[in-house]
This record gives structure tokens, sequence and C-alpha cells, in this order.
């Protein structure tokens, strides 16, 4: 199997490209029972857009890669050219490393922000619901939200609890009440706020609106979920729906836009409904579409926070906490690549000794359809089941070695040059037959019927009494 992940971020593109991107990921799932790539997980956020995916071998990742950025031209209306050019593709190791950094939020426009790390999980989720994850994603994403959650309870950088609505609203609170900490408290405490969405972000804020203090806050939601929004959040905001957000946008002294729906507050609707009101407004556009006209910036008396504005007053992470960080991460990386090629050495070893065993077997039909089931053959089977733990020995720790050295590749190669094999990544053979229990030489060691140990076992056991052993 083959690991790889197609990139697209802030870091490279402007937010607006992200936005359309991430509209085109809806097709992802779709493909996926037709695709190349055997499985894939989607982590689209306001900052990024990311496609991980497992591709049978190394020499199908191309066409794997190809058929996903098509689905996502499909699902944006962009040219495939645009869409090709907008994603980075990582391979292996640089790909695993990159979701573990993304989940600890070391790659995120606010360093250190906790929302990505929820991200992640659920965007798991969600891959699971729709059945397109595979083993190998499951697991590389649930060790990724396990050390990010670790660099939360281990480092500084978890403990500042910085995020984009953090910073949006320090932004808010330092334009409406300055650097004064009574005048902020006292600012949000006689807002009037109204919060546009009822999704993860949403929450997010309306509990941080709660730590500021503030104490008059409605929510509006175009799909009429504001109440029981509202009703899990502890009661204390005030759902609107219908006429009331009319009413709620020409109060509002902060407007809080976090729906990322297909519908947006035009800056000419937005004058109309506060003619006549002189009381400043803030808005907040924290979500990735937009919910909200740019043009209203323009509008007297309004002032208008955006991700991008969000990215640039963004603090920089201290020094000492991003490196304990970076230093977790690259634990947690090392830990997770040696693991995962641990287990592809095992596939190896045991497609090794499977092949071995099937060859011995077959010997062996060949020796009792000759001789019977006689105490003789027993001795035959045992002496070659013997011999060919010692045979296997050094093949098994070489395969570990290389493993470990990232070069299982070679072994791998090697074994199908000069037996032909293909390492499988799951399967068992089916036993062959064998003489009936109890008949031919009793177990040496006095166990009849002994399962055979493998190459590393220190005490040589019996065949089995079915005439095949089990692979340790």
């Amino acid at each position: 199997m083959a690991l790889f992940s197609l990139v697209a971020s802030h870091t490279d593109l402007d937010l607006d490209t992200v936005a359309q991107l991430s509209n085109g990921t809806g097709e992802v799932a779709s493909v996926i029972p037709a695709s190349t790539a055997r499985g894939a997980v989607v982590l689209a956020t306001c900052n990024r857009v990311e496609i991980y995916a497992e591709a049978p071998d190394e020499s199908s990742v191309e066409q794997a890669r190809e058929e996903l950025l098509q689905a996502v031209s499909r699902g944006s209306g962009l040219a495939e050219s645009t869409v090709a050019s907008s994603f980075r593709t990582l391979a292996g190791d640089a790909a695993v490393r990159h979701l573990f950094e993304v989940g600890a939020g070391l790659k995120s426009a606010v360093v250190g922000e906790r929302e990505i790390a929820g991200q992640v999980r659920r965007a798991l989720g969600a891959a699971q619901e729709s059945g397109i994850t595979t083993g190998t994603l499951t697991k590389l994403f649930e060790t990724a939200t396990r050390t990010a959650k670790d660099v939360g309870t281990h480092t500084a950088l978890g403990a500042a609890g910085r995020s984009i609505v953090s910073v949006a609203l320090d932004l808010a609170t330092s334009m409406r009440a300055g650097s004064s900490v009574v005048g902020a408290q006292r600012f949000w405490e006689d807002a009037n706020v109204l919060l546009i969405g009822t999704g993860a972000y949403a929450g997010t804020t309306l509990a941080q609106l709660a730590d500021r203090g503030a104490l008059n806050v409605g929510v509006h939601s175009a799909s009429g979920r504001a109440e029981a929004f509202v009703a899990d959040r502890g009661g204390w905001a005030l759902a609107l729906g219908g006429e009331r957000i009319h009413g709620a946008i020409a109060e509002a002294d902060v407007i809080i836009g976090c729906s990322g729906g297909d519908r947006r507050l035009e800056a000419e609707t937005l004058q109309r409904l506060r003619e006549g009101v002189t009381r400043r407004l803030t808005v907040l556009d924290l979500a990735l579409s937009h919910d909200f006209d740019p043009a209203i910036a323009d509008l007297p008396g309004v002032d208008l926070i955006t991700l991008e504005s969000v990215k640039m007053a963004a603090p920089e992470g201290q020094r000492a906490a991003m490196a304990a960080a970076a230093r977790l991460v690259d634990s947690a990386v090392d830990e997770y690549l040696h693991e995962r090629r641990a287990r592809s050495a095992n596939e190896a070893i045991v497609a090794l000794r499977r092949h071995t065993h099937q060859v011995l077997d077959s010997e062996m039909e060949r020796v009792r359809a000759r001789h019977g089931c006689t105490a003789a053959a027993e001795e035959v089977e045992f002496a070659l089941r013997r011999m060919v733990r010692q045979i296997l020995h050094e093949p098994t720790v070489r395969a570990k070695e290389l493993a470990a050295e990232g070069r299982l590749e070679e072994y791998e190669r090697a074994l199908n040059v000069l037996f032909g094999l293909e390492v499988p990544g799951s399967g068992t053979g089916t036993p062959p037959a064998s003489c009936p229990a109890g008949v031919g030489l009793a177990d040496p060691a006095g166990a009849a019927g002994a399962t055979v140990p493998g190459p590393d076992a220190g005490t040589p056991g019996a065949a089995h009494a079915s005439g095949s052993a089990r692979i340790a």
C-alpha cells in the first residue's frame, strides 16, 4: 500500500480559492468505490483542504492522484489545470508528518490553535460514515488526533488556547474597547451580538462570548436549528428566526458569521436594514465561503474582520512552546512510522513463511502418498520443519532490520525476484491434508500435536497432529 496526500492551504493560496476547492471535495466519496485509490479522508477547514488517500502501490499513486483531482474539479467547477496546480502532493512519511503537524496546530494561521484537532477527528468520522476510509488511514488519523491531544495537554502551546475565533474576538475587542481590561469587559456586557450559524465554529464562538462576559447574544440559523443549538448550550442566548433577524441586524453592535452557507448579507441590504442607526457595527466574517459582502467594509460606521485579517493579526507562537510541541510531534511521528514499518515487515515475513511451508507441505503429501502415515514419515516431517525454522531465522531478522532502516522495499523486491512472491496485506492459506491424530511418533517433547514455533522460538516443537505448522 502507498500513502499520499494532496495539500492546498493558506500558505500557498488565497482563501477564496481554498473555499472553492473545499466545495469540490464532496465528489471524493462518490469516486472512491471505482477509483484506483483504496480509500480517502478529506480534511477541509477555513484555511486548508487536504485529501489523504491510499493507493495499492507506489506505481498507482499518480493514477489515484489524477482521479481525485478530477473529482475536485468536477465538484468545484474549476479547471483541472487550476485544481492540479493548487494542490501539492506529499507521499509516504512526508504525508504522515504533515498530518501530525497540522493536527497539532503547527501549520495553522494561528499557530497552536486547538480547533484543528477536532476537525481532524471529524474528518475521519465523516470518511468512516461514508465507508471510504481504510485501516491504514484510520490508524493514521487516530494517532494524529492523540498526538494533538498530547500537545494540548503537555505543552504551553496548547495551554495558550489560541484559536481563529479568539484572535477574531481579540481584534473586535481592540477596535471597540482599546487595551483597557475594564473597557473590554463593559463592552461585551453591553453589546448586542448576533451570531449567524449553528455549526462547530458557531459553538466555539458562543462559548468564547460567554467567557468574555457577553450577555445579549442572539443566534440565527437559516436552516431553523437555532433553538436546538441554543438549548444544547445552556439556553442563555436567544434563538432568532424569521423576520426577527432584521431587527437584530439593525440593533447589533457585533455580527459574527459562521454559517458558510450559500447566502450572504449584501452591503445594500445591510445599509437598508440599518438606515437611521448611528451606533457603530463590527462584523466578523469567519465563514470560509463568506457570510458577508466584502463591500460592507466601505459602509460608514462598519468595521469588517475577515479570516485574512485574523491571519495577519495572529500572534507568533512562543519559540519555546513551539519547540516543545515540535519535539512531541517528532517523537509521535517516529513511533508511528516504526510501528507501520514493523507491520509491513510482518507481512513480508508471513509471505515468505507461508511460501516455504506450502513447499514443505506439498513434499510431505508426496511422502505420505508413497509411504503412508508411518512413524518414519513423521520423523521426516519433524526434521524438515525444524530445518525450515532454522533457514527462516536470518531472513526474518533481516526483514525487521531493513524495515527499521526504511529499506523494506528492497526485501520485498528480493522475495519477488527469487521466489515470485507478492507481499499481501493479509490472508491465510488452507491447511493441507495430513496424518490423522495419534498416528506416528509421539512428540519428542512429550506434547503430541503441539504447535510448531516460529523461527525465533527457542525450543523446537513437534509437528502438528494435522501435519501443518502454525506460523508464529
